[in-house]
Formats: C-alpha cells, structure tokens, sequence
C-alpha cells in the first residue's frame, strides 16, 4: 500500500511540473484582446496583443476618431500581424476586435459655464453662477485628446454691456485637434436674479397667499430693484388685475383693505377703566395702520381714527369723538359703577 501512494505521488508530481511547464509556455503565447482603448491616432500590435513582445510598439492600423470606437474583424487582425512572426496568437475564438480611442468630451454646457467664468466681474456682469448663456448657434458636443486637460483660455473677447451680446474665441493649450475646430461662440450673456412671481391670476386688490406664489429665475433687467420675496408678498393685495406668471413688484403691491369706504364701522376709545364703542361710517378706505377720516353716526361729528383690523378703528384718548354721547357713555359707566 505504501509503494502505491508513493507511486502514486510521484506520478502527481510528475503532472504537476508538466501543468506548470505548460502554464509558464502559455503564459507568453501572444492572445488577441477583446477590447482595446487607445490615446493617440495609431494602433499598435501591443495594444491588440499581449505578449507581443518586441513588436509592441509596431503601429499597424489607424485609430477611430476622439471619442469614437471601432470594430475590427479578426482575420484582418492577424493578416496585418503576420509579418512580424505572430502566427500563433490565441485569438480566444473571437470574430472582431473592439477598438476604442479614449478622449475628453465638451459640451456646450461646458463652453457656456467657461464663457460665464470669463464675463464673470467684467463689462458689468456679476458672478458666474448667476449668467446665462445662450448661444446664437448650437454648440455641439466635440472632443479633444484625453490628456488636454487644461482649461479653455481666452485669446480674444468682446462683449456689450447694455445688450449683453459676446463674442468670445477660446484656445486649449496642448491639443491638436482643438486647433483644428473653430472655438469661437457667439451670443447673449444674461444676469438672472430669483424673484417671486404669481402661480395664478389675481383679481384687482385681491390678497396673496402662500400658494399664490413661487420662484423664479429671471433676467435681472427684467426683474428690476423693486422686485419681492415671496415673505414680502404674501399677506399684500395686488394694485390691479394680475396674470399668473408675473413678477411681483413693490410699486406694485398694498397693504389690504381693512375698511372700504362708507363702510360702517365700530369706533372705540381705549383709555384706564373706561372702554367706548359707538358706531361710526368711514369716509375713506384703508389698511390696517392706516389712519382714516370716520363720522360718528350718533353725534354726527367726524374724527380721525386708527384701523385696527377688518370694521373696526380707534380713536386717541385726546380725540373727541362726540361730546355729547362719548360724555353720555361715560356718565353712564360712571353711575353703573357707583351703584
């Protein structure tokens, strides 16, 4: 039994050599890649094959465009190789090779956020994150070599701060194929500026509520100095009939009506142990804080009071309101007490 296993071992051992032999000749048979990335415009025999060897750096097909990828059959693949001695590549039962050519993509997203950058603190416009670019044709996404990575500088720029109108060329240090496209845009910068303006349309002095409002951005020239926050606005009523979508503005916003005119109202007079209420009709309209024009109804006399909220106004303990009855109400008041 022992002379078995020891047989038996050694003959393992015997195979286990053979599989390392086999695994170290393997190890250096050239095998086709599947997919391939390259950076520049050649493909070499390295880039398709591993342990090419010292054929590596032979170059033997064109490479795709920047940023575009390819395809190549199989059997063109080892046409091209066989005359550098690389007959014997494991092509791994492929039919194609995929050859893609690696590069840095810009976008018009891109150029506009570097033209922005660029206007940014000049020619009177503010910061960069509030510029709006648009482009008077469209820019289309194009790409560069993947190792230009450096920021587009500007070579030559004009803009108009009164229309906001550019035109602006760019240059991209170590490219080449950036020399062969034509970075020169044109359009229109624009400052925006978060204002709030109406969700719906309002009736004339009708008061805005959360709901009515919401933010916008919008050009700055547009906008203008008087334009609100949504916290200014809610609680105000609207001057005139107002459509939805539109800016609010402080010229363009009241208080609400509290009181309207002719209304009848309460008149009281607050002073230490005493509280009078007569009735009164306003002679004017107003808002809460406004100070109107009333005539108490019972004395027929007319005072100056405070809106104090919707019907109702007050008047200063130094405000007549009417002789006659304010003293009648007092006395009143008085006898009640002393009863």
């Amino acid at each position: 039994m022992i002379r078995i296993t020891a047989t038996a071992f050694a003959l393992l051992l015997a195979l286990g050599h053979e599989a390392a032999a086999g695994t170290a000749i393997d190890a250096k048979v050239p095998r086709l890649r599947e997919l391939v990335t390259v950076t520049s415009d050649i493909v070499c025999i390295g880039d398709l094959i591993d342990n090419a060897g010292k054929a590596a750096d032979v170059p033997v097909f064109r490479a795709p465009d920047l940023g575009q990828t390819g395809a190549v059959l199989v059997q063109r693949v080892t046409d091209a190789l066989r005359p550098y001695d690389l007959t014997n590549i494991d092509t791994g039962g492929l039919s194609e090779v995929v050859v893609t050519r690696l590069s840095r993509p810009i976008s018009s997203k891109d150029v506009a956020d570097r033209i922005a950058s660029a206007l940014a603190g000049q020619y009177g416009f503010g910061d960069a994150q509030n510029l709006s670019i648009t482009f008077d044709r469209d820019v289309r996404l194009f790409h560069v070599e993947a190792n230009a990575t450096s920021d587009l500088v500007v070579s030559r720029m004009n803009a108009d701060p009164r229309t906001g109108r550019f035109d602006i060329s760019f240059e991209l240090p170590g490219s080449a194929a950036a020399r062969r496209i034509a970075l020169r845009f044109v359009g229109t910068a624009r400052e925006m500026m978060e204002v709030a303006t109406l969700t719906r349309a309002l009736r004339q002095g009708e008061v805005i509520k959360g709901s009515d409002v919401t933010i916008e951005r919008k050009p700055k020239t547009e906008a203008g100095l008087e334009s609100v926050s949504p916290e200014q606005a809610i609680g105000m009523a609207v001057k005139s009939p107002s459509r939805a979508g539109q800016i609010l503005r402080q010229s363009e916003l009241v208080r609400p009506l509290a009181v309207q005119r002719s209304e009848t109202v309460t008149i009281s007079l607050e002073m230490p142990g005493i509280n009078l209420s007569v009735r009164g009709k306003a002679n004017e309209a107003g808002a809460v804080g406004d100070v109107i024009s009333v005539l108490n109804t019972q004395s027929n006399r007319t005072v100056q009071a405070t809106i104090t909220g919707p019907g109702r106004v007050t008047v200063a303990p130094s405000t007549p309101l009417v002789a006659t009855v304010v003293s009648s109400l007092a006395d009143d008041q008085s006898a009640r007490n002393t009863q």
